[in-house]
């Protein structure tokens, strides 16, 4: 039942993610975008949701849109695929090595969207793709997604190990709060009642 599909269209993007959060971590991405697929699969992958996402963007102008607004159409799907939050754990954290890289990712799933990213690329890109939009994309996930989500990178000299490692440590702090808490059943994980 965790599942979710969301379209968007602009006069800038169309985009169609499916989602399953009870998922093995399959994928099946094409943005156009190739560093940005690559980090979508590791979202995938080692967050253990099922991605499925088409997206044709202005390329022409640049990777911009097509970026951000996958965050958006993403962050959205999660949170309709969470629905009332209903026996989630709610939070998650991840401290991630990647070679010379250690990025800490702690996030809940709270409805109150919430963004510090302390994370520093080296380099203004990694191969085409600028390494602006990294945080741009978790912006939008944060922002449409109602996460609070905190990313520190703490060591790294390389862009595409920084970035890499940052993808996977959200993954992985997504994966827990997803996850079933089987301690409390079907409860709303919060002492309002609501989240």
């Amino acid at each position: 039942m965790r599942k979710a599909t969301i379209t968007r269209k602009t006069a800038e993007t169309a985009i169609t993610v499916t989602l399953d959060l009870d998922g093995s971590g399959t994928y099946d991405n094409d943005t156009g975008v190739g560093f940005f697929d690559h980090m979508l699969d590791q979202l995938s992958r080692h967050a253990l949701i099922d991605m499925h996402i088409r997206a044709e963007g202005d390329l022409h102008v640049d990777d911009h849109h097509t970026v951000e607004d996958t965050g958006i159409a993403i962050g959205q799907a999660l949170a309709k695929a969470l629905g009332d939050k209903r026996g989630i754990r709610r939070y998650g954290a991840c401290l991630l090595p990647m070679d010379d890289a250690l990025v800490r990712a702690a996030l809940d799933l709270s409805g109150r969207p919430f963004l510090v990213w302390n994370v520093t690329l080296p380099s203004p890109k990694i191969g085409t793709f600028d390494t602006e939009l990294v945080r741009e994309f978790f912006q939008a996930l944060s922002t449409h997604g109602g996460i609070t989500l905190h990313v520190d990178a703490l060591h790294g000299i390389n862009s595409h190990h920084i970035t890499e490692a940052a993808f996977k440590a959200v993954a992985r702090a997504l994966r827990e709060a997803v996850e079933a808490d089987p301690r409390k059943g079907d409860e709303i994980p919060s002492t309002k009642g609501a989240l």
